[in-house]
């Protein structure tokens, strides 16, 4: 007898066909995949051959879902999220194993002093364990420990219930503006005055409670805030306060390690401090290697750090 052809599809035909599902347009989806648009096509009809169904209806290199195409996209969906978080839950088991730590940062907190402090007690204390570290944008920060993605996160908070934190320092926060705005020239400022300017905002995955934090919103009068664009990380962030298109509210540090053409950092007094803080999964507290890093930040809170003024 001849080998049977398996009828399950491939996870890397059902990842083509939803980049497909979302381009609708067998170039444009070729493109984003790096491969050709007849390999595409190809393994799409491949897909159609073992699912048993037509998915797609051609017309010319666009497409449109046919019935059987739009039941079945959710169903895709899952079974490649799936996979994926089999995939982080493998990846992190390994990393256990193997004494592997993936450490994400945001924005300067690599280069705090109680970062280095803590990696520095992480390594004498462990140094069998390795470390790699990530920078991570606004959007991914707390999502890359939801996904498993980084073990530990050196991060501003607030943070959503699933995480715990050591909190690792404390410092004020400062307003961030346009040079060539009026307010601009002053050397302290209230939240009052700053009313009126809109604020720049976080894209959809970010969540609400940290951008409601960090944009003080809504203000200590109830007043609601006013935003302006979408940013994703700090260069987008400066660049929009540069532009005069929005503010926004950032740690003091940031004039050391953020300095611009066309941004000015102006105290604010009756702003609230920020912290930093090493987060982690609360699920993941007792895994060895989170363990280690967990106890390096409390002997180095203990040992060297307090209020940053």
């Amino acid at each position: 007898m001849g080998a049977s052809v398996s009828r399950e599809p491939s996870i890397h035909q059902l990842r083509l066909y939803l980049t497909l599902c979302e381009e609708l347009h067998f170039g444009r989806a070729a493109a984003r995949l790096f491969i050709t648009q007849p390999a595409l096509s190809q393994q799409i009809r491949e897909l159609e051959k073992r699912l048993g169904a037509p998915m797609v209806e051609r017309q010319g290199r666009t497409i449109t879902l046919t019935e059987a195409g739009q039941a079945l996209l959710p169903e895709a969906r899952a079974a490649v999220a799936a996979v994926d978080r089999l995939r982080r839950v493998a990846d992190a088991q390994l990393r256990q194993v193997s004494g592997r730590l993936v450490v994400g940062t945001m924005g300067a907190e690599a280069s705090m002093a109680h970062t280095r402090s803590v990696l520095g007690l992480l390594q004498d204390r462990h140094p069998g364990t390795t470390v790699q570290l990530v920078n991570l944008g606004f959007g991914d920060h707390m999502a890359a420990l939801a996904q498993q993605e980084a073990d530990v996160v050196f991060l501003r908070p607030p943070v959503t219930d699933d995480i715990e934190l050591h909190h690792l320092a404390t410092e004020p926060r400062v307003a961030c503006l346009c040079a060539d705005h009026p307010l601009a020239s002053q050397n302290r400022l209230t939240l009052a005055q700053l009313s009126d300017i809109p604020v720049v905002d976080m894209p959809v995955q970010v969540p609400r409670l940290w951008w409601d934090f960090w944009a003080v919103d809504p203000r200590p009068d109830g007043s609601r805030v006013r935003y302006g664009p979408v940013v994703t990380d700090m260069e987008s962030l400066l660049h929009t306060v540069a532009a005069g298109e929005a503010m926004c509210f950032l740690p003091t540090a940031a004039r050391e390690y953020f300095p611009r053409p066309g941004v000015r950092y102006i105290d604010v007094v009756d702003l609230s401090p920020s912290t930093s803080a090493l987060a982690w999964l609360r699920s993941r507290r007792s895994e060895a290697t989170i363990q280690a890093i967990r106890h390096a930040a409390r002997e180095a809170t203990t040992r060297d750090f307090g209020v940053i003024m």
